[in-house]
């Protein structure tokens, strides 16, 4: 009977066999575990038959343990047509990346078996595209050797990474290595793409191509009409109403801001999701207005800057209360109003500071006060060197330059950074040295090298903006401005009140272009040019700074008297 019951079974399951076996010809893995399993699938229904002809629940619990032996257990189902598979990963952990068996619990003991091992982002995009976050995947540990091992092999391993800690007697499957064939794109910022090829040879050797994408688009007809589609698809998607050409013009000029550039936009689309989110915010307050309009988007940027402007009103409330000293009338020797730019988390903001500078008889040269106290940086220190170079190459090719003096920018207690004060340092310094006073109703910012041509600086907007609303506290003369490099004029985005302030002549901005139209400005002298005996005119600034450096020497060195 035990005989009969075997020959039966083993009758019984040969044709489903050599279905799968005919079904599989072309896989040799699969023909040899179908050999293989024969036996235990037939041992297995002879379990089942064991009570024939009852339905008992033993024959359930039979047939349930079949399937837990036999049954596949399916990591990643695909259809023929569907493509190659693109996955995105947005946790990368061991686990989540290579897989891995899970355990049970039966009768307060865990056990495992094959139907338990799970699959990871590489199994899913096995054949395919993986997407992974660099910064994220570098944050797990074991993961970054794991994944350059598996790539370099074309293998992936389902293992445990922490079993040398795991419990004594505690075990766990060891799944076949899987062939591997996928491509790995790593997303990031360029320093740690940069980072990654300086300090690891295999990056090189597993990520050989690089897309480095320009975080500014060409401000052309092309980009902004897919501009302007990104922002209604956005406004479609979530049910807003339809963005007016108006609108949309308001969210440009936004993204013109971010950038910093009249030709350029900021590819963040991000900021200008936020700021429309926030518009139809407001348009939802009211019900007659059927678009969104570039008046709702107003608001949204006035609300922003209620928010983040907190430190910028209690800074300019100081400088009103005379907390912190700013002049923005009359004229003073050896002062100048600087403009600098202060970011705070998201609040970012420009603000005027005063720069002061003294002379006296000495050869101690140029000391920088702010360097002095270990709270000028490297580039400011730089920008000081700079004019000092300037002030020798100058005044220096006849008379040896012997004079001492001090730049400090006032009432600064933290440290300072970037050479964009080094044109208001000479500013004040040629004042202080010529006795000639500085009109201080204007404010200047710039950069400057050793030969008195102006160079760019940043965050001019905030400067421009943020020396306005003080003299717009303080009452608008007309008198007042800005000087900037000319070479910064493209980077002008200015907000339209400052620009109707301009039209209006209640307030100005000067682009120079070298050191000596600044000095005109600031103190409505000429500066003067060098004639061909290589002397100044008389009651130019330059001739004036000649002649105190040249009295200065003679204090020091000694006249002929």
């Amino acid at each position: 009977m035990r005989k009969l019951k075997h020959e039966t079974a083993e009758q019984s399951i040969r044709p489903f066999l050599k279905e799968l076996e005919h079904e599989f010809a072309s896989n040799i893995g699969v023909l040899k575990y179908l050999s293989k399993v024969k036996a235990h699938v037939v041992d297995a229904v002879l379990e089942i038959l064991v009570d024939e002809g009852n339905e008992t629940q033993n024959d359930k619990d039979s047939r349930k343990l079949m399937q837990e032996r036999f049954l596949p257990n399916l990591l990643v189902a695909r259809l023929p047509e569907e493509g190659a598979p693109v996955v995105y990963e947005q946790n990368p952990t061991f686990q989540n990346l290579f897989g891995h068996v899970d355990f049970a619990s039966f009768q307060g003991s865990s056990y495992t078996s094959y139907r338990l091992i799970r699959p990871g982002a590489l199994h899913k995009a096995n054949g395919g595209y993986l997407l992974l976050e660099a910064e994220k995947l570098l944050n797990q540990p074991l993961v970054w050797s794991k994944l350059k091992l598996a790539l370099k092999t074309q293998e992936i391993t389902i293992e445990n990474p922490y079993s040398e800690f795991s419990q004594p007697g505690a075990f766990s499957l060891q799944p076949e290595k899987i062939p591997l064939k996928v491509k790995v794109i790593l997303l990031g910022d360029p320093e740690i793409y940069y980072m990654l090829q300086d300090y690891d040879q295999e990056f090189t050797e597993l990520f050989r191509v690089l897309a480095d994408f320009d975080r500014y688009l060409d401000n052309n007809e092309q980009n902004l009409i897919e501009y302007a589609q990104l922002i209604r698809q956005r406004a479609e998607k979530h049910d807003y109403p339809d963005v007016s050409n108006a609108a949309i013009k308001e969210l440009v000029k936004y993204a013109l801001r971010r950038a910093e550039h009249q030709h350029k936009i900021s590819s963040n689309i991000v900021q200008i999701n936020d700021l429309l989110d926030e518009s139809v915010y407001f348009w939802k307050k009211q019900t007659e207005q059927p678009l969104l309009t570039p008046e709702f988007v107003v608001q949204a940027l006035n609300a922003q800057q209620r928010r983040t402007g907190r430190i910028s009103e209690a800074w300019l409330s100081e400088i009103k209360e005379e907390q912190v000293l700013i002049s923005t009338q009359g004229k003073q020797i050896g002062k100048v109003n600087g403009l600098t730019v202060l970011e705070i988390g998201d609040s970012v903001f420009g603000t005027p500071a005063r720069i002061t500078a003294t002379v006296y008889a000495g050869s101690h040269g140029i000391t920088d006060i702010e360097r002095e106290v270990d709270l000028g940086k490297s580039i400011h220190l730089k920008g000081v060197l700079l004019l000092s170079g300037y002030i020798g190459h100058k005044y220096g090719q006849n008379l040896p330059v012997a004079i001492s003096a001090n730049i400090a920018i006032e009432q600064s207690y933290g440290h300072i950074d970037g050479d964009s004060a080094s044109m208001a340092e000479l500013c004040a310094l040629v004042s202080a040295i010529s006795h000639l006073p500085i009109d201080q109703s204007i404010a200047i910012t710039g950069s400057m090298n050793q030969h008195g041509e102006v160079q760019s600086i940043g965050g001019v907007n905030e400067k421009i903006e943020g020396f306005y609303r003080l003299c717009k506290d303080k009452g608008l003369t007309g008198e007042q401005g800005v000087i900037i490099p000319k070479t910064n004029v493209i980077n002008l985005m200015l907000c339209d009140e400052v620009i109707n302030a301009v039209k209006n002549d209640d307030f100005h901005i000067y682009a120079v272009d070298n050191v000596d139209q600044s000095l005109e400005i600031l103190m409505g002298h000429s500066a003067g040019t060098m004639n061909s005996v290589k002397r100044y005119p008389r009651k130019s600034i330059h001739a004036l700074v000649l002649n105190k450096l040249s009295h200065l020497s003679e204090l020091l060195d000694g006249g002929e008297d």
